[in-house]
């Protein structure tokens, strides 16, 4: 039995499991991590010449899931899966996990990061610093990652679409903006990860909790364009006195109103 100290916790807008992205690097997300008062000073004065550090810390989502032999990364195609110890999914016989991150500055105790793929609350068990001569190797095989030819597609934002998910953003709800850059970038129709509906030809939508987000696609140069952000929510589910499961329904009358969606 081994015994760790939590060294600092993750804070940033990023609640949910799917607002993160499958690596870090593939995010513009910020973040910051307050350490503990006993870990700063001395512990951490050499550290802002670093661009990057490794930031070791708990899977706090996934303590109550049981760990998989196998698993189906969000990169791998459709039915594929593979062993828990050739991927980094969360599922794992001990939930720790690694992530290299941008350093941005350090003011205090506080390390302000960004690029990154943690949840706020995140527990911090460790900080590493990521030095390329020995950390990098760009010509090593990767194993089944080599095997990958999905095409990532490229996501455009229209204006409607970028003022409804700023209001959104300043009133509580998740980012939309980063969700969309999560969850549609690599193979985003795969139906058994994505609550995608294809609405037409080039139209469909994508779930995120209770906000529809609809946009159009042009398979043959994978180009999505988000469109607009609708509530899911009908219109006598929005009458006053019903039931409110997500605390969220004054914010979808709102939008609506502003928007009139």
């Amino acid at each position: 039995m081994y015994t760790f100290n939590v060294i600092g916790k993750v804070y940033c807008d990023e609640q949910y499991k799917f607002e993160a992205p499958r690596q870090g690097v593939f995010s513009s997300a910020s973040a910051f991590i307050e350490l503990e008062s006993c870990y700063g000073g001395d512990a951490i004065a050499d550290l802002a010449g670093f661009e990057r550090i490794w930031v070791v810390f708990v899977f706090h989502r996934n303590l109550e899931a049981q760990w998989k032999a196998r698993v189906a990364p969000p990169c791998a195609p459709e039915k594929r899966k593979y062993s828990v110890f050739a991927t980094r999914a969360p599922y794992r016989p001990n939930p720790v996990g690694i992530s290299c991150v941008k350093l941005e500055r350090i003011d205090g105790r506080r390390l302000y990061i960004s690029a990154h793929d943690l949840l706020d609350g995140t527990p911090v068990l460790d900080i590493k610093p990521y030095i390329p001569c020995a950390d990098a190797f760009p010509e090593a095989a990767a194993g089944w990652h080599d095997e990958l030819a999905l095409p990532e597609w490229k996501v455009a934002y229209g204006e409607k679409f970028l003022q409804q998910a700023e209001f959104l953003r300043e009133h509580g709800a998740p980012d939309m903006v980063n969700f969309c850059d999560v969850q549609l970038v690599r193979d985003p129709f795969n139906r058994k990860r994505r609550r995608v509906t294809v609405q037409g030809e080039n139209d469909a939508v994508i779930g995120c909790r209770t906000w529809r987000l609809h946009f159009k696609f042009d398979a043959e140069k994978y180009h999505i364009t988000m469109v607009e952000i609708r509530s899911n929510y009908r219109e006598d589910e929005l009458a006053p006195g019903c039931d409110d499961p997500y605390a969220d329904k004054e914010l979808h009358r709102e939008f609506r109103r502003r928007f009139e969606v």
